[in-house]
């Protein structure tokens, strides 16, 4: 059969030649690892600090039971039982070769937990090595694979092996989206990856190559079983086991276990392609259906919009656009971008906040943003992996602005200043709002460890011309391409306190190539690339090159420099920061004659620690608005202060993602506008 070839242009725009289902993307991005890039910034390496030194060892601790309940249900529970739950104790049950005792501590995803913790711990130990933190996690290793090695088949789910042992997978009257076989055993594969690139150790890398090897055995194409993930997230991980068996072959000879390696990638489009077929053409292999919940409603070739459990719905969409870009498959691409589009253009919440309703911790109809939506911090980080694949797939800037408005915001907001109290849901408005210490289901601090360790990798990236891309604005230094190509990039600059950015480029040797910097939509006045919010900037970006000032020319949300680079060249940008009135659009029903304020990616809230008569006060677009900068409040920050034209009103806002912090934690984002 003769193919014909054609020329489309996708729904983003980029032009690409399509072939059958193969479409040759115009510029695709390659993320410098995390073991390339150093962070030394003035906003993020406090923080990172914190993350590592605090938050990380606070997670396990309290993965371990070592915490003192502060909600209701695990009071209560530590008053029934006598203890805190501890999730390492289900794998030491397995490892005894306990089973069907209906004993078991914590929710069936306990196991992913713990899996999640690891693997954005061993990112973090790239940054910054720690024995004490890696003895730890070799500690838990150790157990893991223990409880695997109780099981001939290599089967590792402590839940169902402790209380729905024939039932594995969901099957025989089982339910997957509640024991999450699947998607623990995804975790366990994506933890054992992300450790062997950590440290290269093998012994969590083995644990999930026989629990793949296994799952490719029972799952798939007739007569094998016919299941899907009841939570999204394996379709990411085989590949990345894919990934990493195909550019290193070797490896497989140090995996006491058979590697499949061609297997895992077909597992994960397995997974992908068959959601919405419950069953086969002739009615066979029947199979559970949650319907939109898990994205399984119909075949997500044919959905026109992002639907269901938000952080099922944000990981299958990073799963769909990371294979898409590798497989150069149109489905999977038009597919990752209906999704997106849908997402950032009608669905998504000015902080980056993704699921407005509470009810299956779902995505709502478009355009439906209450201020007291759910915005669980999990679903925002998934759109941020997301946003993130999406840049790698199609080299736009729109897509790192919605993962930078994410990350400075509604992730931000997920962990406290002190790295030890937590937020499940970020609502625009509430009262009494307290952080907490533990949570009965606490899915969202390992997901923010993930974030972490994952975030040196998403600062810069290359093309395939050797073209490097400045994604975020963090200071930082890279080492970019090897031998004759290396690129040696640092950075410095106080974002997101103010807009200067300094790149200083020192190539080995002299070369021509393309620097690509990016130019958030807010700061030229497209707050959102499809007009969900709108704002107007009041500044001016500018651009020099080795003091020489040069016309910011933007491809993509890119300002492009292209010459001939030379040691000790220096790029010089200035964003302006000055705060902005951020205006929703009309179709955003809840938030008509509403007003919000940001500055630079920095959403800003009113709390009522700093605004008393916080009931009634209004904004208008004249108001003033001035930056102030309060280094001991809030662990250092600024704070917009607003003065109404009369001057009898004076409000003062404070970054989103400190709210919470402090004694009282009523706050709102959105103000009502002033008639």
């Amino acid at each position: 059969m003769k193919l014909k070839s054609t020329i489309k242009i996708l729904l983003t725009g980029t032009i690409a030649i399509a072939v059958g289902n193969k479409v040759a993307i115009a510029q695709q991005l390659t993320p410098v690892d995390i073991k390339n890039v150093v962070i030394n910034d003035t906003f993020w390496s406090p923080k990172l600090n914190t993350l590592h030194t605090v938050t990380v060892y606070d997670v396990l601790d309290k993965l371990e039971g070592k915490y003192q309940p502060d909600r209701d249900d695990l009071i209560q529970e530590k008053e029934k039982t006598g203890r805190t739950r501890d999730a390492f104790l289900n794998f030491d049950r397995v490892a005894q070769e306990k089973t069907s005792t209906g004993e078991s501590d914590g929710p069936p995803w306990c196991d992913g937990l713990v899996y999640e913790s690891i693997r954005g711990a061993a990112d973090l130990l790239v940054a910054r090595p720690d024995k004490k933190l890696e003895q730890k996690l070799d500690g838990y290793i150790d157990r893991i694979a223990a409880a695997q090695a109780a099981d001939p088949e290599g089967y590792i789910n402590t839940y169902t092996t402790l209380n729905r042992p024939s039932q594995r997978w969901g099957t025989n009257g089982g339910d997957d989206r509640w024991q999450h076989d699947l998607y623990n055993a995804g975790m366990l594969v994506d933890a054992g990856v992300h450790y062997y690139n950590a440290t290269g150790k093998t012994k969590l890398l083995q644990v999930a190559v026989k629990m793949a090897d296994y799952m490719c055995k029972v799952m798939g194409d007739a007569p094998k079983l016919n299941v899907i993930p009841g939570h999204a997230g394996p379709e990411e991980a085989f590949f990345k086991l894919y990934l990493l068996f195909k550019g290193q072959p070797a490896l497989a000879d140090k995996i006491h276990a058979p590697v499949t390696t061609d297997a895992y990638l077909s597992l994960a489009k397995y997974w992908i392609e068959h959601r919405g077929f419950p069953a086969d053409a002739d009615g066979s292999r029947k199979r559970q259906v949650y319907g939109s919940y898990n994205q399984d409603d119909q075949s997500v070739f044919t959905q026109q919009t992002i639907e269901g459990h938000a952080v099922r719905a944000t990981l299958l969409g990073t799963a769909i656009a990371a294979i898409g870009a590798y497989d150069n498959d149109d489905r999977y691409i038009q597919t990752a971008n209906r999704y997106w589009d849908n997402m950032v253009g009608k669905r998504t919440f000015i902080t980056g906040g993704q699921g407005a309703i509470a009810d299956d911790e779902k995505f709502g109809k478009d355009y439906y943003l209450p201020q007291s939506a759910y915005l669980e911090t999990c679903a925002s980080i998934g759109a941020a992996f997301f946003s993130e694949r999406m840049n790698e797939l199609q080299a736009n800037g729109k897509y790192m602005d919605e993962f930078e408005r994410a990350l400075y915001n509604n992730i931000l907001s997920g962990v406290s200043l002190d790295g030890s109290h937590y937020n499940y849901e970020n609502s625009l408005i509430s009262t009494n709002h307290p952080r907490w210490v533990w949570h009965s289901c606490p899915c969202c601090p390992p997901m923010i460890l993930k974030m972490a360790g994952a975030l040196p990798g998403f600062i810069y990236a290359t093309d395939k011309q050797k073209g490097i891309y400045v994604n975020l604005f963090i200071g930082s230094t890279a080492r970019i391409g090897k031998g004759a190509n290396l690129v040696n990039i640092s950075q410095h600059t106080g974002y997101p306190w103010n807009g200067s950015i300094q790149l200083n480029v020192d190539p080995v040797t002299a070369s021509n190539f393309s620097i690509r910097v990016r130019i958030p939509g807010w700061a030229t006045g497209k707050e959102n690339p499809y007009d969900l919010y709108s704002s107007k900037s009041t500044g001016q970006v500018k651009l020099s090159v080795n003091e020489k000032a040069i016309n910011v020319h933007i491809e993509n949300g890119y300002a492009v420099i292209s010459r001939k680079w030379h040691k000790g060249d220096k790029i010089m940008l200035t964003i302006p920061m000055q705060p902005r009135v951020v205006e929703p659009n009309s179709q955003v029903a809840e938030l008509n004659n509403k007003l919000a304020i940001a500055a630079g990616p920095l959403v800003y809230a009113f709390e009522a620690n700093d605004n008393p008569q916080l009931t009634g006060s209004t904004l208008a677009n004249n108001e003033t608005l001035q930056l102030q900068p309060k280094p001991g409040l809030l662990k250092g920050i600024n704070v917009i202060q607003i003065t109404s034209p009369d001057k009898r009103q004076t409000l003062t806002a404070i970054p989103f993602y400190a709210i919470g912090n402090r004694d009282k934690s009523n706050y709102q984002v959105w103000m009502n506008k002033a008639q």
